[in-house]
């Protein structure tokens, strides 16, 4: 028996390709058994811009917590101590009232377990980030990097033209970023005119 086949003996397997025309729209078809299909999967697990900003919120969650807590527990430690001394309400302490001198001590002691806490809280996130640590910290000084180069001269400030986020802290999202871009070329533009 006779195939009506035509086999291209010229060229190798791998770079034939049949070319059909259409009406419509010329394209070329390879053959099913030269197309490759990848066997390896691209890595699902690539730490992108979108993970920085969410492990970003998620730090300052944890510090923000563990602010609270340590304020607390500091000045509960605080109180404790206080609250066992004996204070004479006719003397006064350098000066000032025995109940005024005990209350600033405890608001100051609860003010300094507020600025504890951000260590605690970063030494937590760091426990339970060990596997996105090193790119966390990557995309961490890629994007300081860019708002320093990015921010404006706060010097040409104006009530009517207040800086955008000189330091970035509000950014949250990659949206955030660009919107704070455009607050920063409008700023700019507005210093330019008015000035």
């Amino acid at each position: 028996m006779f195939s009506s086949r035509v086999v291209l003996h010229s060229a190798p397997a791998a770079k034939i390709a049949c070319r059909q025309f259409s009406v419509f729209q010329p394209r070329l078809q390879v053959p099913k058994s030269n197309i490759t299909e990848p066997t390896e999967k691209e890595p699902s697990n690539v730490f992108n811009w979108t993970d920085f900003f969410q492990l970003r919120k998620q730090e300052r969650r944890i510090n923000l917590g563990s602010s609270v807590v340590t304020a607390l527990l500091t000045s509960n430690a605080s109180w404790a101590y206080l609250s066992t001394m004996e204070i004479d309400p006719m003397q006064t302490i350098m000066g000032f009232d025995p109940l005024v001198v005990v209350s600033a001590s405890l608001l100051a002691s609860g003010a300094f377990g507020y600025l504890l806490g951000p260590i605690l809280g970063t030494t937590i996130f760091k426990m339970r980030q060990k596997s996105n640590l090193t790119e966390y910290n990557q995309k961490t000084k890629a994007f300081l990097r860019h708002v320093i180069d990015n921010r404006v001269d706060s010097s040409s400030q104006s009530f009517s033209n207040p800086v955008p986020d000189y330091y970035g802290e509000k950014i949250g999202s990659v949206g955030e970023y660009r919107q704070w871009l455009r607050d920063c070329h409008g700023f700019r533009r507005k210093a330019r005119e008015f000035l």
